[in-house]
């Protein structure tokens, strides 16, 4: 089996079964046609091969990125132009995404970084409240709830082909911290690497993003 058929079969059965707080909904793309369609064509046109890959961890997808196209910082302004999947989903950017693929065209375009690197979050799943997104973290019940399913999923996907001396995560603060805790109990990887998160970035931090850019370059490159 490959890497791209063990992704479409873990996104295929995703889903989450304990009860969460009142007002929080889960956002599943996979469970849409149109988007796990867009899933097998990018997975299908990266990932068919059997390749060993570094994952990369974000904090868990959004409306407008993930949440949408069912592939991580990946909306489906990039999906199209940069990955030549055309899709008819509304074209709005995301600002994760666009500083994510700012790094994969720098670390030398598309099919050299997915050769190498396989990004998911610490959620597959998304989370809104009131129309808005959510963070695995920001509830305390939640993440209580949520707890099973992150160390569940985070297995499954390690026996994808994933590199267990080291990992990534794209956040240095909250996410950082909770990854290293649940790999302190469960010793998923050797090492962990904190990246600043794009959105961070793209939010706060614009004049300094050629030198994010360089930053995530030279630590992606120092474990090849």
């Amino acid at each position: 089996m490959t890497f791209s058929e063990r992704v479409l079969i873990f996104y295929k059965s995703l889903k989450i079964k304990t009860r969460l707080p009142d007002g929080i909904e889960v956002l599943n793309p996979y469970q849409d046609a149109t988007a796990f369609g867009l899933c097998e064509l990018f997975y299908e046109k990266y990932y068919h091969d059997n390749k060993e890959r570094f994952f990369i961890l974000g904090i868990n997808p959004g409306r407008f990125g993930g949440g949408i196209t069912g592939i991580p910082f990946t909306d489906p302004v990039k999906l199209e132009s940069i990955c030549g999947i055309k899709n008819y989903l509304p074209k709005k950017a995301e600002l994760s995404a666009d500083f994510i693929h700012r790094v994969i065209t720098a670390f030398g375009g598309a099919d050299k970084f997915f050769s190498r690197f396989y990004i998911n979050s610490v959620s597959p799943l998304g989370f809104t409240l009131s129309g808005k997104n959510l963070n695995y973290y920001d509830s305390p019940e939640m993440l209580k709830s949520l707890e099973p399913f992150i160390h569940q999923t985070i297995r499954l996907q390690l026996t994808f082909g994933i590199r267990r001396d080291t990992a990534f995560c794209l956040g240095e603060g909250t996410n950082y911290k909770y990854l290293q805790k649940m790999n302190d109990q469960h010793q998923y990887f050797n090492k962990i690497i904190p990246l600043a998160h794009p959105r961070y970035i793209m939010q706060y931090k614009r004049k300094k993003i050629a030198q994010y850019l360089d930053d995530y370059l030279q630590k992606l490159n120092d474990v090849l």
